[in-house]
């Protein structure tokens, strides 16, 4: 089974910094998108970030420049680290992973974390 450990998320006022970390284990295939999402009361979900195995990035407009996303391969993990905070960034973030397999079993499936909250406030 696999499992998605998410952490570094709290509390922090604005202008600060934080770095959220998601580590998954129990994977059997390979790890292809890794990616972070944030759902704000009264939102709907937002893709924040994501990163393909060969590094290739991709941010929503609100964080660019803010906000970094990265990968350890060798780990299994991904992190997004974030500056500049501001308060509507507060949110519970959740990663994501896409597990495939092109050979001759084929498989993919998307796997979420059980989310950390993130809170920018004064």
């Amino acid at each position: 089974q696999v499992r998605l450990v998410e952490s570094g998320g709290g509390l922090v006022q604005p202008g600060g910094s934080l770095r959220l970390s998601c580590a998954a284990s129990g994977i059997i295939f390979s790890i292809d998108t890794m990616g972070w999402s944030r759902l704000a009361p009264g939102k709907q979900r937002e893709l924040v970030a994501t990163i393909t195995k060969s590094g290739n990035t991709n941010y929503v407009d609100s964080v660019k420049g803010r906000f970094t996303i990265s990968r350890d391969n060798a780990k299994n993990t991904v992190y997004l680290q974030m500056n500049s905070l501001k308060p509507e960034d507060t949110a519970v973030y959740y990663c994501n992973v896409r597990e495939v397999s092109y050979g001759l079993v084929k498989y993919d499936k998307e796997w979420w974390g059980q989310g950390t909250q993130v809170t920018v406030s004064s």
